[in-house]
């Protein structure tokens, strides 16, 4: 098993290259099937690896009857969609209201002018 001493010691060789010496390593690993093949089926492995855990993660949530994030996301999907609602019912009540104002104003009588206060004579 490699200590921490080795992969320091790999790193600084590769530091010590340079960068052509590097980027043709790189340029003939990439360019081996056995390589792709070995980095294809370690990428398969973990992906493979994380959905287990997310699994076992929810199953874990579910007994100690605590909410995954898969529950988050129905319940904010939901509550956006009630949002919406609640947005496009106060849009139909403020236009009832609108209504209504203008056919009141329309029965509403018109208030009568009040008849002149007869004028005293200031003659004695």
């Amino acid at each position: 098993m490699a200590t921490r001493d080795d992969d320091r010691n790999l790193f600084t060789r590769l530091r010590e290259l340079g960068e052509g010496q590097v980027g043709r390593v790189l340029e003939d690993l990439m360019g081996s099937p056995r390589f792709a093949e070995i980095v294809g089926k370690t990428l398969q492995q973990a992906m493979a690896t994380k959905g287990k855990v997310d699994r076992n993660m929810q199953t874990i949530l579910g007994l100690l009857n605590l909410p995954s994030r898969a529950d988050y996301k129905k319940l904010s999907t939901k509550i956006e969609a009630l949002q919406g609602s609640l947005v496009n019912l106060n849009i139909k009540l403020d236009r009832m209201l609108a209504q209504q104002k203008e056919q009141a104003a329309k029965r509403a009588p018109r208030p009568k002018p009040r008849p002149a206060a007869p004028q005293q004579s200031s003659v004695p």
